[in-house]
């Protein structure tokens, strides 16, 4: 029996990779890349992760093309209705980097809050005094309030974690939540979850209404000292209006891990900013995290096979 050709546009781990190599005849081209173009039109299958964009002109040219694999969760990068008009099937890897996004949470809230410093010499008496006076940090965790707007998956690893922590949790979401499954967050309306949050961290999906959903207005009404974290999608955050913020409000920081777009350029609003750091997207970047994300093979074999995926896009189950 012939394989179905697959065509895989940015890096999967190897164990996944490997797996689909059985069960089909892979192909590792991107768009723009020599060969890509005559392969597309024969493909069965798409495998993308974050860079590749899946829109009409794609679909268009991938005449043949029956599923397509996002090896991660949010689907800002795909055409969804163009997907469903032209019958191409979209499924993606939920759940599979909660748990490394929820670390890296607190990895920056640490870095923030909880100042530190290692010693590589010997130092004297007072050298090392003056440094001990200068690492104590202004604030505990179980002093904090910590928002979370949108408790989904990584928001409530956030909120089980900031437990632990003995953390006041507020949160808000569209969604009604039984308290068995909010680890002790409480439900506010967004101007309370605005005005109270110490540290605010946002979890909303990539749906178009939450684009530029952190705009003027909504950061009109955060704490003149709040720890802003954007570890979502850049879409959601209206990048000029944090940065006017942060000029406004010296003792605010914000550390954006997600921008729109991606890479950013040297017009972004939030660079040369002293209270705005800005990491390049990694905070699903564990090996596990890429492995778990990398799976979405299993869900792309079964619709090839004909049969029904387990984590199919919104409107395609």
């Amino acid at each position: 029996m012939t394989k179905p050709i697959v065509i895989v546009t940015e890096p999967l781990a190897p164990e996944p990779i490997a797996w689909l190599r059985e069960r089909a005849e892979v192909i590792e081209s991107a768009p723009g890349e020599p060969g890509f173009e005559d392969n597309i039109e024969k493909a069965d299958a798409l495998i993308v992760r974050t860079y590749t964009l899946v829109d009409g002109g794609l679909l268009a040219r991938g005449k043949n093309l029956r599923v397509i694999g996002r090896a991660g969760v949010a689907l800002d990068n795909f055409d969804l209705p163009a997907c469903n008009q032209r019958g191409v099937t979209v499924v993606h890897a939920v759940g599979s980097n909660s748990s490394a996004v929820a670390e890296y949470v607190f990895a920056l809230i640490h870095d923030a809050l909880r100042p530190r410093l290692f010693l590589d010499e010997a130092v004297d008496l007072e050298t090392w005094s003056e440094i001990r006076a200068e690492m104590v940090a202004p604030r505990q965790l179980e002093e904090c309030t910590l928002g979370i707007y949108g408790l989904g998956r990584i928001g409530k690893r956030v909120a089980r974690i900031a437990g632990a922590f003995g953390m006041r949790t507020i949160y808000n979401d569209l969604l009604e939540m039984p308290e068995d499954v909010r680890f002790g967050a409480e439900p506010v309306d967004v101007d309370t979850l605005l005005a109270e949050s110490d540290i605010l961290t946002v979890h909303v999906d990539d749906r178009p209404e939450n684009r530029g959903l952190l705009n003027a207005a909504a950061f009109a009404k955060c704490r003149p000292d709040v720890l802003f974290l954007s570890c979502a999608r850049g879409l959601i955050v209206d990048a000029a209006a944090l940065a006017d913020f942060l000029k406004a409000n010296p003792d605010a920081t914000a550390i954006c891990d997600v921008h729109e777009p991606e890479p950013f350029g040297d017009d972004y609003p939030l660079l040369g900013l002293d209270n705005a750091h800005l990491a390049p997207h990694i905070a699903a970047a564990t090996e596990l995290a890429k492995t778990n994300m990398s799976w979405v093979v299993r869900d792309v074999v079964r619709v090839l096979a004909g049969e029904t995926p387990e984590c199919p896009a919104p409107g395609f189950g």
